[in-house]
């Protein structure tokens, strides 16, 4: 599945359009990287611990948003985009979103 945050995909003809594809995970933060963090933010550094939680989401997201468009038929996603909100104390959710097309 192609992913690109461009309205086509280099090298492609879209052929078909089928909309608004998306995927989202909500995540907490877990009390060991609390700790770690709080000792970074004394001492300076990357935050390890959140990095590798962000990623993991973004991964979970886009995930999500490829499974929803593979049903559609789309063999590709374009104009993807990312956003993140806060939802509760300690949680966030990662908001993944693009349009599912099929290119040849």
């Amino acid at each position: 599945m192609f992913l690109t945050n461009t309205e086509e995909v280099p090298g492609k003809n879209i052929t078909t359009f089928y909309g608004v594809v998306s995927g989202s995970t909500v995540r907490a933060k877990h009390a060991g990287r609390d700790m770690m963090a709080g000792l970074k933010n004394v001492f300076g550094g990357e935050l390890k611990g959140y990095t590798e939680l962000l990623q993991e989401s973004r991964d979970e997201a886009i995930d999500r948003m490829k499974s929803q468009a593979k049903q559609l038929g789309a063999n590709a996603v374009v104009n993807v985009r990312f956003s993140t909100s806060s939802v509760a104390a300690g949680a966030a959710e990662i908001y993944v979103y693009g349009t599912a097309v099929s290119v040849e």
